[in-house]
């Protein structure tokens, strides 16, 4: 294991998420798979009348990456919009391509020993990509669509 890849804070934030179960009765699920590490995350999602995040839940069978990923998303996941988590994950997808700045989502910088491991970059990416799309499916049944 690379110590400077898989430090202390990395592994820390693997084994603490703070949503650890799936909703029963989400407004909207998604589930994203890595096909290079097969590492996988289901989100669940409720909005409140406002539109934002009112309840979350996730399912992640992930390597430590994808896990320290899902655990920084869990935390800061509620209170959020749809297009709030879409642009998060634009905002992340163009960071690690180095083609964007570190994303405006607290604790993120925590990942940037793994921006030259591009074969981990799908599995970081996975707990805020189901997260937008969970977001989205749960708003289009709020609204009936």
């Amino acid at each position: 294991m690379n110590d400077t890849l898989y430090n202390d804070a990395i592994l820390r934030l693997a084994t603490d998420n703070p949503i650890d179960e799936r909703l029963a009765e989400p407004q909207g699920t998604s589930e994203r798979r890595s096909p290079i590490c097969g590492s996988r995350v289901t989100v669940d999602v409720n909005l409140g009348a406002d539109g934002r995040v009112s309840e979350a839940g996730m399912l992640v069978r992930a390597c430590a990456l994808g896990q320290a990923s899902s655990s920084l998303l869990a935390a800061h996941v509620l209170g959020r919009t749809p297009a709030e988590l879409a642009a998060a994950r634009d905002a992340l997808t163009a960071w690690l391509a180095q083609e964007g700045e570190l994303p405006d989502w607290p604790g993120l910088d925590v990942l940037s020993p793994a921006l030259d491991y591009h074969a981990r970059h799908a599995s970081i990416r996975l707990a805020f990509e189901a997260a937008a799309e969970a977001a989205e499916r749960a708003r289009d049944t709020a609204k009936g669509i």
